[in-house]
């Protein structure tokens, strides 16, 4: 199922991103509707073939549907990425007959994505997820498990020291070679006919295999040249067993989707929706970075009475964010991040603050910043308080690096600078503690991300709550965005669609002057309300624009000869995403994600996904300078199914932004919806390349070292290095690296967790190189998982105690009572949380005393509800699932499993769609 770049997604091809995106299309479906039916609420199937908006919608999340996207995407490039860090190891593709192995990577990954899940660091469960996707679904493909006339999946392969199956001896034969071109048999009739369990040999550097042994077969296989010749791998249905290409696809999917069932359980559908990047409410994080230094004490009040108040507004709304998170810094304390989706413990922890320490000016504000963007969920809009200038000012490439890579926007609302005083005659007697020098940082930061450093006194700090309600909003999308230090006179168009809502302009700086013009002609220069603009609001260096809207090309005009800002911001669910990629030079092709900046001076490539709409259509992707004028145009290659390929023939050396034009031919609009959109975080490109080794889990108390590479193609020297981990663990690596022009050189960096650090805990390390005099710099941001090694791979179990029925003919006069009693063993950790996935009755649990390994279960229903289905899950993160019936006067029914029945009839219906809508794909 390998990606070939003119097939990213189905229905053109069944590879490893259709399969991906079709599992986790119906999982969610299956997930959102159990959370409808719990509800009592209607569900309505989105339309087939199932699309990410689509499902966002059924989901009652449409809001949801770029972050449902973008979650999808990640974990579909992660899947992809396997082929290019391992594409000759036998163990991640199931080839060579490695099924130990290649089981031992999926389940030792299914327990990180648990941890991770349980700590709710959903990005870095999503990459684990993606990277055990590939060899799961490679082993229908590459092994002779269709062949042996498998009509279901191997669940086994997703369970520690269970059967695989019955594995070919090492000595074994296991192929003949093929007559011709026809290849459809050539397993030998022995292990067929005994259910032997093969996968075929690979090799591109090397021809060689064991005597009698299958090869994976293609022309880059030298294996298969050898005897015995030819090959079984199903990958397309040109391959040499291309003719059960269809079916071994179809339990590839059937497989991902046990998989993600068997990690929504131990989750929890809600907690599985937030992994996917589905939530109620506003998809965006509200993310506050408070300075809580004793100088911010009258602040301080002003800060938690505006968050508070925030928080209040948008509880039960549309706009009610997906997650709350709050870093504090001080000095030298900083952190920890507290992350809840529960809107009145976050008040508390708000309004509990108090100000306090702090001892000289300068404040541990970028260490906050880093634990804040490493803890947000990526594309976040992060919002930071402070008075003071930064200490820790040595991390400034690190936080350039992180909101690149994150794409988060930082926004700096500073009180107590030479500017904020100067504009208050009462204040011009206190110090300054922050000089218009040390705010640049902040500037700088800000312009990065995308964000406004916005500096007011602390009476006008209220007048931020509209500012932060707005651009912490659903569906605010950015239409443009420009930067002119030094200022200059200049002039900015900009399109203004029919699905934009609330149009508004953004401006900071000062000593401006400003002209905007909407499409018939009209222009305004002053903020009074009038045809042009609806409502201004002004606080410290930061002006808001409301506009009166109307479709077309707008135009505002600025002059000024000091540093200003130009951001205009909408309400739309039209929005795109995208990352830079790069084609695989490998046997396999197809796309990766760039985890670095791009190379600087030559070609590159975008990928770009419209979000919000399933029929609107890139037509134009521009990198546009940031400070300047200069606009690389690109060539776009639709690639199917909402997504683009954006090609240019030089990445530009200066920082510069992605614009995207498009346009919608919806049937709910009479004419064409030409829209723009442009990309918050400004990027670079560089002439340093580096890489890293960003496999394996850290383990408490164990060095873990991570090798990485940098080479240059601008001039030699000695280039700094620069690692950083947010969570402050102890690290050693090389300060600096002597490379010549074009050569690579190589370091080391070794971590180690401490020995109390709890699974699932996230680490994100920065490695950066810096040529000599600052003169370019690159980076590699890395995501680790933490995972305490587990000895309990045994899913809880339950024993009926007792069963009462009294049901007759008129089951609502008649009820059933259950006892039961659910224990994970006499080696287990112990059962965590119970829950109903089937039934309509009350559910009581309580431990037996004396003994906190066994939970005892109550149960009454109405005989109505003849079935109850229980998932149990423990502290590790394994699931069992029981089943309870009752009939008229009849015993209660026990089965345990760790995949419902209901699953497998979902896909089983599952497969009967794709033969029947794929057909002889």
């Amino acid at each position: 199922f390998e990606i070939k770049p003119s097939q990213l997604l189905p229905p053109q091809s069944l590879n490893h991103w259709g399969i991906t995106e079709s599992a986790l299309l119906n999982v969610t479906v299956q997930v959102c509707r159990a959370l409808a039916k719990a509800e009592g609420t209607d569900f309505t199937f989105p339309t087939q073939p199932f699309t990410a908006e689509g499902v966002a919608v059924a989901c009652r999340a449409p809001q949801s549907s770029k972050t449902f996207s973008q979650a999808i995407q990640n974990i579909k490039f992660r899947n992809a990425r396997v082929d290019i860090r391992y594409p000759f190891n036998a163990s991640f593709h199931f080839d060579e007959e490695k099924f130990v192995q290649g089981r031992k990577i999926i389940t030792e990954g299914i327990m990180a994505v648990k941890a991770s899940n349980k700590q709710e660091n959903y990005e870095l469960a999503r990459q684990e997820l993606g990277e055990i996707l590939h060899p799961l679904q490679d082993f229908y493909s590459h092994s002779n498990w269709v062949e042996l006339g498998n009509t279901l999946p191997n669940s086994n392969l997703i369970r520690p020291f269970s059967s695989i199956g019955n594995i070919a001896d090492k000595s074994r034969a296991t192929c003949r070679s093929c007559d011709g071109n026809d290849c459809s048999n050539n397993i030998l009739e022995d292990i067929i006919s005994e259910q032997i369990l093969t996968s075929g040999y690979f090799g591109v550097l090397t021809s060689t295999k064991p005597k009698g042994k299958c090869s994976h077969g293609e022309w880059f296989d030298r294996t298969s040249k050898i005897s015995p010749t030819g090959g079984i791998n199903k990958d397309s249905p040109s391959s040499s067993h291309g003719h059960l290409h269809t079916q071994a696809a179809n339990l590839a999917i059937a497989a991902t989707s046990q998989l993600l069932e068997d990690i929504r359980g131990a989750a929890g559908d809600r907690p599985f929706l937030q992994m996917m990047g589905i939530s109620r409410g506003s998809s965006k994080a509200l993310c506050f970075v408070i300075d809580t230094t004793k100088s911010m004490s009258d602040e301080l009040d002003a800060v938690k009475t505006l968050t508070s108040t925030i928080i209040d507004t948008n509880v039960g709304t549309k706009n009610e964010p997906s997650v709350y998170i709050l870093v504090t810094f001080n000095d030298p304390a900083f952190g920890p991040l507290i992350r809840t989706t529960d809107a009145a413990v976050f008040k508390n922890v708000i309004t509990s603050l108090t100000a306090s320490g702090g001892g000289d000016n300068e404040e541990m504000i970028l260490s906050g910043l880093q634990l804040a963007l490493t803890g947000a969920p990526f594309n976040s809009e992060i919002f930071l308080f402070t008075d003071s200038p930064a200490k820790d000012t040595q991390l400034k490439s690190t936080i350039i690096a992180l909101i690149e890579r994150t794409q988060t926007v930082v926004n700096f609302l500073i009180t107590g600078s030479t500017v904020t005083k100067s504009w208050r005659r009462s204040e011009l007697q206190q110090s300054s503690r922050i000089t218009a020098a040390e705010v640049q940082l902040y500037r700088d930061l800000a312009q990065a991300s995308g964000g406004q450093v916005i500096e007011v006194t602390q009476g006008e700090l209220p007048t931020a709550r509209g500012i932060i309600t707005k651009l912490a909003s659903s569906y605010m999308v950015t239409i443009l965005q420009a930067v002119r230090s030094p200022g200059k006179a200049d002039s900015f168009s900009f399109i203004i669609d029919q699905t934009v809502t609330n149009p508004t302009i953004y401006i900071t700086g000062s000593s401006f002057t400003f002209t905007v013009i909407r499409p018939t002609g009209e222009s305004q220069s002053t903020e009074a309300a009038g045809s042009v603009i609806k409502g201004s609001v002004s606080a410290g260096n930061f002006k808001i624009l409301q506009l009166n809207k109307q479709v077309g090309l707008w135009e505002i005009k600025m002059v000024s000869t000091n540093p200003y800002t130009v951001k205009v911001i909408g309400q739309s669910a039209i929005d795109f995403l995208f990352d830079f990629v790069e084609m695989s030079q490998g046997p396999f092709g197809g796309f990766y994600s760039l985890e670095t900046r791009p190379r600087a001076g030559t070609n590159g490539s975008l990928l770009i996904s419209v979000t919000g709409s399933d029929s609107a259509t890139v037509t134009d992707v521009t990198l546009v300078e940031s400070l300047g004028s200069e606009e690389i145009k690109s060539v776009v290659v639709p690639q199917g199914n909402g997504n683009f390929l954006a090609q240019v023939n030089r990445m530009p050396s200066a920082e510069f932004v992605v614009r995207v034009m498009g346009r919608d031919d919806t049937a709910a609009s009479s004419t064409s919806i030409i829209f723009q959109r442009q990309s918050s975080t400004n990027f670079r490109a560089s002439n340093l390349t580096i890489t890293a080794d960003s496999d394996g889990l850290l383990v408490p108390g164990e060095p873990f070292s991570v090798p990485f590479f940098v080479m240059t193609n601008g001039r030699g020297g000695n280039f700094t290095i620069r690692a950083t981990n947010d969570r402050q663990f102890d690290s050693a690596s090389p300060t600096s690296l002597f490379l010549e022009s074009g050569s690579i050189a190589n370091g080391t960096v070794t971590l180690s967790a401490p020995l109390n650090t709890p699974s699932g805990t996230d680490l994100t390390l920065t490695i950066e190189a810096e040529a000599p005099e600052g003169a370019d710099t690159n980076y590699v941001v890395l995501y680790f998982s933490v995972l305490k090694m587990v000895t309990d791979f045994v899913h809880p179990v339950c024993e009926a105690l007792h069963v009462q029925s009294t049901c007759s003919k008129n089951c609502s006069s008649s009820s059933w009572d259950l006892s039961a009693r659910v224990t994970d063993g006499a080696d287990g950790v112990g059962v965590e949380h119970l829950s109903l996935r089937q039934g309509n009755g009350t559910l009581n649990t309580s431990l037996e005393a004396g003994n906190e390994n066994i939970t005892l279960v109550s149960y009454t229903a109405s005989c109505c509800s003849p079935d109850m289905e229980l998932l149990v899950v423990d502290r590790v993160g394994n699931v069992g699932s029981c089943s309870f019936s009752t009939g008229k006067g009849s015993s209660a029914a026990l089965s345990g499993s760790t995949l419902s029945p209901f699953l497998y009839l979902s896909i089983v219906a599952l497969g009967l769609y794709l033969q029947t809508e794929l057909g002889d794909e």
